[in-house]
């Protein structure tokens, strides 16, 4: 577990792929209730610590994660993502170059809970949610490609389903079409950064992950 932010309010994580962020139907130990111990003591807190989780990240995907320490912030951080004024930017290694080094991706995305996976469709679909991302080529090896990712919507599993959709599974990622899982058994996605306007002290915010410790993220990352 990798703290790389916290105020009052605020607490954010740098979450390893395999960590669920709140608790499933798996039975595991979710990062939430990690970080409550964690908080309980370091501060010497009696009963119960409160932390909200403000939104999710995939078990097989890394990167930053935020939780809200009071609950004021829990609902203002709650509504900022839902009105999408907190600018997320994840990194993607995927091994087929992307039709353009840089565009902006539209889907329909119907999401199948059975499959706990979702299809992208090109037209719009009663059964679907629309889904926007951007995305622009930052760095490549001679067999991956880094793609830097903004989502300007929010919709289950976006980011793996639409670049599989325009033929850039991401790496590891059976579930999307990629042909070789991870040693680690995660995805080579990464939330990389958050910046927002501080929900209780209106100040700038910027937090960066850093991306995991293996050598192709290293090989990719070495230049930018």
């Amino acid at each position: 577990m990798e703290v790389i932010y916290e105020d009052n309010h605020i607490l954010a994580v740098n979450k390893a792929c395999g960590e669920i962020v709140q608790g499933d139907k798996t039975g595991d130990k979710p990062l939430s209730e990690t970080l409550k111990g964690w908080l309980k003591e370091k501060y010497a807190k009696p009963g119960n610590v409160f932390l909200g989780v403000t939104h999710r990240l995939d078990r097989p995907v890394s990167g930053l994660v935020l939780f809200a320490k009071t609950s004021k912030a829990l609902a203002r951080l709650n509504e900022m993502f839902r009105e999408g004024t907190i600018q997320k930017t994840y990194w993607a290694i995927v091994a087929q170059r992307p039709p353009k080094e840089e565009d902006e991706l539209t889907h329909w995305l119907v999401r199948n809970t059975k499959q706990n996976k979702s299809y992208a469709y090109d037209t719009e679909r009663t059964d679907g949610q629309k889904a926007i991302l951007h995305y622009r080529l930052i760095a490549h090896s001679d067999r991956y490609f880094l793609l830097e990712v903004d989502l300007k919507t929010g919709r289950h599993h976006q980011i793996r389903c639409q670049l599989a959709k325009i033929g850039c599974p991401i790496k590891g990622d059976l579930k999307y079409g990629f042909k070789r899982s991870n040693p680690d058994g995660g995805i080579s996605l990464h939330a990389r950064s958050a910046s927002f306007i501080h929900p209780i002290s209106k100040q700038e915010i910027h937090i960066v992950a850093d991306t995991p410790q293996e050598t192709l993220w290293k090989v990719l990352t070495a230049s930018l």
